[in-house]
């Protein structure tokens, strides 16, 4: 059983910056698949970035203002947001595979455990 919170979520203005934490459990973090998921209201739950042991992906929307990374020392993946957007406004989950191979990181129906969601809220 993997167990995840995220934290760092909030209002800001358009142009500003967030960065989420998601602190997670378990023995074997560091061959984790880490995913960062999103879903705004009356929309699909979609992919935003994603890390893993070949490197990282994100969603062509964030490419260039979001940067995702891992801290394996301490059992947390992070989403730095920078240059928000209103259009960036909504929930946002972390989500963890155990399968270290996994291809299919965009696919949120791949990951096995996921966080309560954090509230990013980006006014114009």
């Amino acid at each position: 059983q993997v167990q995840l919170v995220e934290s760092g979520g909030g209002l800001v203005q358009a142009g500003g910056s967030l960065r989420l934490s998601c602190a997670a459990s378990g023995r074997t973090f560091s061959s984790y698949v880490m995913g960062w998921f999103r879903r705004a209201p009356g929309k699909e739950r979609d992919f935003v970035a994603a890390v893993r042991w070949s490197g990282v992906s994100y969603a062509d929307s964030v490419k260039g203002r979001f940067t995702i990374s891992r801290d394996n020392t301490k059992n947390t993946v992070y989403l730095q947001m920078n240059s928000l957007k209103p259009e960036d406004t909504a929930v946002y989950y972390c989500a963890a595979d155990l399968d270290t191979y996994s291809s299919g990181y965009t696919n949120p129906l791949t990951y096995e455990y996921w966080g309560q969601g954090t509230q990013v809220t980006v006014s114009s």
